[in-house]
C-alpha cells in the first residue's frame, strides 16, 4: 500500500497527531498539505491501493471550510480513509461526521475514524503539551489497530461516527489577530496564510472576513507581532474554562 497524510495543520498540533498514526501504520507517508492555498488540489488522484490519513482540526465542532474545499478537489479513486478530528479538548461535536461525508463525495472509502486532543490553537492553557506521553502511546495502537484491519482485509462497508445531521452551526470566532509595532513586515505570514487573510502589501493588516482565526500567522511571526485581543483572550478562556476542566481521551472509531 501507500501511504499518504493529508493534514490541515495551521499551527502543527494536527500534524503531530497524524504523524503518530502514520508512523505506526507502516511505510513513510507522502505528505499533502491542505493549507497551501496556491496548491492544485484537483491534481490529486488515488486508488483502492492507496491508504489516506486525513486529519483535521475541530474549529467550533466542524471541518475547517478551506480543507472541505480542498478535500472535495480531489479524486479518491475508493482509496481508503482514516479520518482525524484533533480538538483542542472541548469537544469536536459534528467534526467527524462532516469529514466522512466530505471523503465520501469525493470517492474515498473511509474505514477508521479518531479523536484526539492537541494544544488549543488560540487558548493554549487548555490541553498544554498534548498530545503528550499517554496520547502517543494510544495513538500509536490505534495505528497498529488499523493496519493489522487493512492487513486482513476486515474493513467495515460503512462507519457509524458520532456527530449530527445537519452540522451544528459555525461562524467563527471574534478572535482575529492583528500585527503590532514590531511588525517589521517580512510577508511570511501573507505567504503562509491558509486562506490568504493578510495581504502581501501590507502584512501588519488582517481582512477579517476572511480570517479563520487558525492562528499560524501568531505562531510563526519571527517578531511575535501579531497577537489577538488580549480582553477577548482572556473573556474566552473564561467561557472555556469549564469545558476544558477535565482531560479527555483519544478514541478510535471502525
Amino acid at each position: 500500500m501507500k501511504l499518504y497524510e493529508i493534514t490541515f495543520s495551521p499551527t502543527g498540533g494536527t500534524k503531530k497527531v497524524a504523524g503518530i498514526v502514520s508512523r505506526a501504520m507502516g511505510p513513510e507517508a507522502s505528505q499533502i498539505d491542505l493549507t497551501d492555498r496556491t496548491a492544485d488540489f484537483s491534481a490529486f488522484r488515488f486508488t483502492p491501493d492507496d491508504v489516506c490519513i486525513v486529519a483535521v482540526p475541530s474549529y467550533g465542532g466542524r471541518v475547517p471550510g478551506a480543507a472541505v474545499e480542498r478535500l472535495k478537489a480531489m479524486s479518491g479513486g475508493g482509496a481508503k480513509a482514516v479520518l482525524i478530528a484533533v480538538y483542542g479538548n472541548r469537544a469536536y461535536e459534528d467534526t467527524l461526521v462532516e469529514l466522512q461525508d466530505t471523503l465520501n463525495e469525493a470517492g474515498f472509502h473511509c474505514i477508521a475514524g479518531i479523536c484526539a486532543v492537541a494544544e488549543h490553537s488560540i487558548m493554549r492553557q487548555f490541553a498544554s503539551g498534548r498530545p503528550d506521553a499517554e496520547d502517543r502511546q494510544t495513538l500509536t495502537a490505534f495505528g497498529e489497530t488499523i493496519r493489522q484491519r487493512i492487513e486482513t482485509g476486515a474493513l467495515p462497508e460503512t462507519l457509524d461516527l458520532p456527530g449530527a445531521r445537519p452540522y451544528r452551526a459555525y461562524d467563527g470566532v471574534p478572535l482575529k489577530p492583528k500585527a503590532g509595532k514590531t511588525c517589521t513586515q517580512c510577508g511570511l505570514c501573507a505567504a503562509q496564510c491558509p486562506v490568504g487573510a493578510i495581504p502581501a502589501d501590507a502584512p501588519q493588516k488582517t481582512d477579517p472576513e476572511r480570517c479563520i482565526s487558525c492562528m499560524r500567522c501568531v505562531a510563526l511571526c519571527p517578531a511575535k507581532a501579531r497577537h489577538v485581543s488580549e480582553l477577548l483572550l482572556a473573556a474566552a478562556g473564561m467561557r472555556m474554562k469549564k469545558a476544558c476542566a477535565s482531560r479527555k481521551a483519544c478514541a478510535l472509531y471502525m
